[in-house]
């Protein structure tokens, strides 16, 4: 069986077409860990806990797993061995000539798998594909690989399903914009996702608009200038919820302070100069102690921010 994808693998698992192997390795811990979840809960659940054994790599031996693998299931047609840190049992450090016996029965077992047992190996790191090991789970099982997503289009694709996950229905132009804030990095994909979750808790179909509001902006994302596009904009409110959620997330003062002093660079003629004025002053402020990074921020982007955008939302933030 070929390297299968998660959603292949899903697919597989919602047709009951079970394979007799599993690795599963990659960057994302939740994803694979919720695979494994998945392939376990394909056995009954009242007897589970007979067709349904967990070890860990660093903890077993392969004799152990052999006989893991040998017992057979309890009024069901199979049972799952879930194996975590597998590598400590797929790629021993240790080199001796038990080690070697051991791994020459372990290559006979994945080559030669029980048609009633199903291994799922979870790798924390990826596992050398040039170990026989691995070409045997190849050749008999499939390989999923986990949170590598090198690609806007993957990303977009990842999002999609996430969200679908979550009940929540994302239009591709909003799929779009939540992969233009975050990159397609997984570890911000995955706190993106939930943190949208939470924002449109009750919402059937999440807008671009939510998104902009909910998913902070990573600093190597495509659309990484939120809070300058707001100030050009007119836009206090969006501009203050950019800023807290670049600053929410981790982003630099001091990078912020230069998308605020590109927006200063584009105000209208006569507000430029005042404008980057400003922005030398947090400069100033921010260097020397001059009080609280956020607060300091803050005030720049409502001096900053057009009179027609000011309004109501500025005074509510006045406060």
């Amino acid at each position: 069986m070929p390297q299968v994808t998660p959603a292949a693998l899903r697919a597989q698992i919602a047709s009951g077409d079970i394979g007799p192997l599993y690795l599963l390795s990659g960057d994302d811990e939740v994803e694979k860990a919720a695979l494994a979840e998945e392939i376990t809960a394909t056995t009954d659940e009242g007897l589970r806990a007979f067709n349904v054994e967990r070890l860990y790599g660093g903890d077993t031996t392969v004799e152990e797993l052999i006989g893991a693998a040998s017992q057979l299931p309890m009024m069901a047609p199979r049972r799952v061995i879930v194996v975590l840190d597998a590598e400590r049992l797929l790629a021993p450090k240790k080199e001796s000539k038990a080690a070697e016996e051991a791994q020459a029965r372990l290559e006979h077992l994945l080559g030669h798998p029980p048609p009633h047992a199903t291994m799922v190996f979870v790798c924390a790191s990826i596992l050398d594909e040039r170990r026989r090991v691995f070409k045997a789970i190849a050749e008999h099982g499939a390989v999923v690989k986990v949170g590598d997503i090198t690609d806007p289009g993957a990303a977009a694709r990842w999002v999609s399903a996430a969200a679908k996950r979550e009940g929540m229905s994302l239009a591709p132009a909003a799929v779009q914009a939540f992969v233009g804030r975050t990159g397609h990095e997984i570890g911000r994909l995955r706190a993106g996702v939930e943190r949208l979750r939470l924002f449109t808790l009750g919402t059937d179909t999440v807008s671009v608009e939510d998104v902009r509001e909910a998913v902070p902006v990573a600093p190597n994302a495509p659309e990484n200038w939120g809070i300058a596009n707001a100030i050009e904009a007119g836009d206090l409110r969006r501009a203050l919820r950019q800023l807290a959620l670049a600053l929410d997330s981790g982003a630099s003062e001091f990078y912020l302070l230069g998308q605020l002093r590109v927006a200063a660079g584009k105000l209208p003629g006569p507000r430029v100069q005042s404008g980057i004025d400003a922005v030398f002053r947090t400069d100033l402020a921010l260097k020397s102690s001059g009080g609280k990074a956020r607060l300091l921020l803050e005030r720049l982007v409502v001096e900053l921010c057009p009179g027609e955008g000011r309004g109501a939302a500025g005074r509510r933030h006045a406060r």
